[in-house]
């Protein structure tokens, strides 16, 4: 399964379980920031990126450009404690 696939089960998942009141605020929410123009400046699939270096999750440096030296990379931020 890819991951537009497991993200759109996991999707309609949360739509099955989560109270109405719960899915109105967050669809509310998602479409304020899509009507704000938010969406103009994200990053989006295919786009290229500069190269940097971050800490991965052991807190060790990675160089973006070693990573694509083996293919595809996805990146992604954690918010931290919820």
């Amino acid at each position: 399964m890819v991951l537009k696939e497991k993200l759109d089960a996991l999707i309609a998942q949360t739509g099955k379980q989560a109270p109405a009141q719960v899915l109105e605020v967050m669809h509310r929410a998602t479409q304020d920031l899509k009507n704000s123009g938010i969406m103009d400046g994200v990053v989006k699939a295919g786009d290229t990126s500069p190269h940097f270096t971050l800490k991965n999750a052991e807190g060790t440096l990675v160089r973006s450009e070693d990573i694509l030296k083996h293919g595809p990379m996805v990146l992604t931020f954690y918010r931290g404690a919820w």
